[in-house]
């Protein structure tokens, strides 16, 4: 042996120790498959590596190549070498692998993805099951020294993989030895009785403080809102105005009608004066008397339009509706609701629940409503009507609609906050009401 090799062999015995421990300090399977692609070229020369994991099924998955960070599965290289690596060799040890022993099926693919001179080392751990597979290739042939020395880390990377996966798997395994165990004969029946525990089913929804005998104020009639006397939920007195149609186009209708009446009037005098000494006046006299009458009505008519402008509120109560500005400047028909008058001590509760958590429910069904401004202090109710369609509720979800009273005794909170309400359905065990939304995911998708 030449004065060169042996000062070559501490330097490769120390490359060696590396390597073991890097693998040996590797916590996952990525981790090591980029150590044991990347940094086994300190050991031997190679122009490619590639780490694969063999799963259940004895299939070997490429993870990790050498100078990439991810392996896309679905890549042309990818496919070809997942393909190709179920034919390796699983036998212990390293095998050489040399393009000019390729079979036909192969040739094509291996020409074009990889050198001539390949190297195949299983992973198997100390039970001797293969967990994986590494592949190295390069241009010139694999030497003897280089497959000793490589035999040898493999085993190391293999038995790392192997604690791997039976760190991965402790729990099952702890789960499969408690099964003969006398505190899992206790805990079956345990969990069995324990689903056996009768419980209400609930269901949590959106809901909101409403009047449940709000009366709607409609406009009198069609024109543009330009005027509001009151503000969003602010209390208002019987007779207090609400807000005003615009009254110009109706203003000027009133001034023509008057100048038409006052026409009329002067046509009606003039006709008197004539029936005295002109018998054939006293016709046109009737005919004057009848336009004054119908100035009159048009003008009355306008009159009381103009009265109608300004809608007052016909009972004491809390204004509710919107922003003033999206309303100011809207045009209106005759009977489209603007606001409402709500009585603040008839509040109740309005719950918007969803179709997907909808259950049995009663009048009567109690009801507990966790207002976003008092989440501790939750209000205590009954359900006094539910709807019979679904809707769609302001969240954009399809949902029934519930209204529900607050007992006797809770103070009545404001009309207009909003939380979540929690109402109570029909008794059960406990494993259907945790089961439930399983069951029917399970028959939605199976049709059973």
């Amino acid at each position: 042996m030449s004065t060169e090799s042996i000062a070559a062999e501490p330097a490769t015995l120390v490359a060696l120790l590396h390597l073991e421990q890097r693998a040996l300090a590797t916590t996952t399977p990525g981790a090591l498959g980029f150590t044991v692609t990347n940094e086994t070229l300190a050991l031997v020369a190679y122009r490619q590596a590639a780490f694969f994991v063999t799963t259940a099924t004895e299939k070997h998955r490429l993870t990790t190549a050498s100078g990439l960070v991810n392996v896309a599965e679905d890549s042309p290289y990818a496919v070809w070498l997942s393909r190709f690596a179920q034919s390796f060799p699983l036998e212990p040890g390293c095998h050489r692998l040399d393009f000019a022993d390729a079979g036909a099926d192969v040739a094509d693919g291996w020409q074009e993805w990889l050198p001539e001179h390949l190297l195949v080392a299983p992973l198997a751990g100390p039970d001797g099951r293969v967990m994986g597979m590494v592949m190295y290739a390069r241009d010139h042939a694999w030497e003897d020294s280089e497959i000793a020395l490589l035999n040898r880390l493999h085993q190391t990377y293999g038995h790392c993989l192997w604690a791997m996966s039976e760190h991965r798997h402790g729990f099952a395994k702890a789960l499969a030895s408690a099964t003969g165990s006398r505190l899992l004969r206790w805990l079956a029946p345990a969990i069995v009785v324990v689903m056996l525990i009768p419980v209400r089913l609930t269901a949590l929804a959106p809901a909101e403080v409403v009047a449940l005998e709000a009366r709607a104020v409609a406009a009198p009639q069609d024109g543009v809102l330009s005027t509001f006397h009151v503000r969003p939920n602010a209390a208002v007195k019987a007779g207090e105005p609400l807000f005003s149609l615009d009254d110009a186009a109706l203003s000027s209708r009133r001034e023509v009608a008057l100048k038409g009446l006052e026409i009329a009037r002067a046509d009606a005098l003039t006709a008197q004066q004539r029936a005295f000494d002109d018998l054939k006046s006293r016709g046109e006299l009737a005919a004057a008397t009848g336009r004054v009458q119908e100035k009159q009505a048009e003008l009355a008519s306008i009159e009381a339009l103009l009265a109608r402008v300004t809608v007052k509120a016909e009972h004491d109560g809390i204004a509710v509706y919107t922003d003033p500005n999206d309303w100011l400047g809207r045009p209106v028909q005759t009977g489209e609701r603007v606001m409402q008058l709500a009585d603040p001590r008839d509040a109740g509760v309005l719950v918007w629940l969803p179709v997907a958590d909808a259950l049995n429910l009663e009048p009567g069904a109690p009801l507990r409503l966790f207002l976003h401004t008092q989440p501790l202090s939750p209000l205590s109710g009954s359900v006094t009507q539910t709807s019979y369609q679904s809707v769609v509720s302001p969240e954009g979800v399809s949902a029934y609609r519930l209204r529900a009273r607050f007992d006797a005794g809770e103070t009545q909170p404001r009309i207009g906050l909003r939380g979540i309400a929690r109402v109570s359905g029909e008794w059960a065990v406990l494993g259907y009401y945790l089961l439930r939304r399983p069951i029917a995911a399970v028959r939605e998708w199976t049709g059973l």
